[in-house]
């Protein structure tokens, strides 16, 4: 399903991050990054929440608003409850809406608060999203400290907040549509291979997108995916041939390949997480768009639905893939 959208804007965004995405090849992208994964506070989780509030004072400060002018926030994350983000909306006092589809959740949150701008149900909105590395390994996998053995299929979760301010008020870069995606389960319970999981979402969703609105590939400048790293872009462009005879090989890109240096930094396969898509595409994307380098592209944020309940049980991973048309403004 794939939704028009009326005068909505990217005014401006932010991004915070950690020491590992600090040290990586987008660093001069960043508005501001911890040199630990603490930042100051007793917990990872509570260091969560921490940047995400940071992502959001920050971009208040860039747009010139303060929170009593927000309409709405609408925030996720990965952890259970989405816990970081309800924490930083009750210190922020703006009407809050929270979402959950793991990764995918950073166009999900654009679809929701670009749907309301259009429809002027509300006159502007903050969309955010964040994650941290050591609070999902705990949650989702083993705490870090047993040093469990990693396949090299396996991705590291990006410590991240990244934040956008919506509005109707002409900007620099336009959210043209968006595409809503449908869970898929292609049988996968390996949680150490989430490229394999998502990939098949991140494909139906590209071929419903391009497919609704009558569009090539090459329509896009750049068709991005959120976080299925080395091989699950491999996946990805093989599975798009394969099943609905779409390339996208010359103009597509991964933001989990492309935060870190995969040579140099000890992440596996690339990064993953909400954050992962979120600090590469408001941080470096969005400043080639500025700049007029990039006209437009296809965010595909890409979401593996797991529960480490399910897993335990040995069910499959289904997953999600949500997308958003971004172009510069004419």
């Amino acid at each position: 399903m794939t939704i028009k959208f009326n005068n909505v804007y990217i005014e401006d965004a932010s991004v915070v991050t950690g020491p590992y995405e600090k040290n990586g090849p987008l660093a001069n992208y960043f508005d501001k990054s911890y040199n630990d994964l603490y930042f100051g506070q007793k917990t990872w989780e509570q260091a969560e929440v921490k940047i995400l509030t940071d992502s959001v004072d920050i971009l208040l400060n860039k747009v010139n608003r303060q929170k009593k002018d927000i309409d709405l926030l609408v925030a996720g994350d990965l952890l259970n409850q989405i816990v970081a983000s309800n924490y930083a909306a009750s210190s922020l006092g703006i009407p809050f809406l929270g979402l959950y589809s793991a990764c995918a959740v950073t166009c999900q949150g654009l679809i929701v608060g670009a749907s309301m701008l259009s429809n002027k149900e509300i006159n502007n909105c903050i969309c955010a999203v964040s994650s941290h590395n050591m609070a999902a390994e705990k949650q989702f996998r083993n705490p870090t400290e047993y040093g469990a053995p990693k396949p090299k299929t396996a991705s590291f979760t990006a410590t991240g907040a990244g934040s956008v301010y919506l509005s109707s008020k002409v900007s620099p870069i336009k959210v043209e549509s968006g595409t809503i995606g449908k869970v898929v389960d292609m049988g996968t319970k390996d949680a150490f291979h989430m490229g394999a999981v998502m990939a098949p979402a991140a494909g139906d969703t590209i071929y419903q997108h391009l497919s609704d609105l009558k569009r090539e590939p090459g329509y896009y400048d750049l068709i991005l995916t959120g976080d299925l790293g080395t091989y699950g872009k491999k996946i990805l462009v093989q599975y798009l041939k394969t099943e609905y005879g779409i390339d996208i090989s010359k103009n597509y890109d991964d933001c989990g390949t492309m935060l870190y240096d995969l040579n140099e930094q000890p992440v596996w396969a690339g990064a993953s997480g909400p954050a992962s898509s979120a600090l590469v595409t408001y941080g470096y994307i969005f400043n080639k768009m500025k700049k007029k380098e990039i006209g437009r592209i296809l965010l595909v944020a890409t979401g593996a639905l797991m529960s480490q309940t399910m897993i335990n049980q040995k069910l499959t991973i289904p997953a999600i893939a949500h997308a958003v048309s971004l172009e510069v403004a004419e």
